[in-house]
């Protein structure tokens, strides 16, 4: 009933979900991009609900303080201490897969919505370290489709790894195509290595 009801959600806006492969999104690193614009987080939300997914994302732990803290708790919120260099935020967020038997992390892997060189690494060391895998998903703003392709389980070498990942993308619209960049020095418009 809920999925039917974002699906129906999704339509008024003019946009499709595409359900993909289906993987299991209860224990996993699910990576959502392009992520350009304030858009991505309603569309990849209502796209999560659809999914049936409840999700957490990293927030900083001064975000937590006072009333807001509960209310970010009940939104998925998983409150990250930045400034102690002895506690990453990899093995921070291992731990929280270590502690819990379903936990679905949801990263935007360019970190940002503004242009960026390259897609930050902490996804892929969180779900290499966790033994989680890799889910894709995306959102289209050229087809209007957000959707989900595959789990993707990291080999350990990054290098390799993040081109077969990132080829993905390639062809996938982002609200502001100048600040969606994927790394470009791993691979050109034919999808060879550099």
């Amino acid at each position: 009933m809920k999925a039917r009801f974002w699906r129906f959600v999704l339509k008024i806006f003019g946009w499709r979900f595409n359900e993909g492969n289906n993987p299991d999104l209860h224990r996993c690193v699910l990576i959502m991009a392009p992520h350009t614009s304030v858009w991505d987080f309603v569309i990849g939300r209502i796209s999560l609900w659809i999914m049936g997914v409840k999700s957490h994302i990293l927030i900083k732990k001064e975000f937590f303080k006072g009333p807001l803290g509960p209310m970010l708790r009940h939104w998925g919120g998983v409150s990250i201490d930045r400034g102690n260099r002895h506690n990453n935020v990899v093995q921070q967020v291992v731990k929280q897969f270590h502690d819990n038997k379903r936990f679905t992390l949801v990263v935007t892997p360019e970190g940002t919505r503004k242009y960026t060189k390259h897609w930050k690494r902490g996804f892929y060391d969180i779900a290499k370290g966790a033994n989680v895998p890799i889910v894709l998903t995306y959102i289209d703003y050229a087809k209007k489709q957000s959707g989900v392709w595959e789990s993707f389980i990291p080999s350990g070498n990054y290098d390799n790894d993040i081109i077969e990942i990132q080829n993905h993308y390639k062809n996938i619209g982002a609200k502001y195509p100048e600040n969606f960049n994927m790394s470009r020095m791993y691979w050109d418009s034919d999808a060879k290595k550099l």
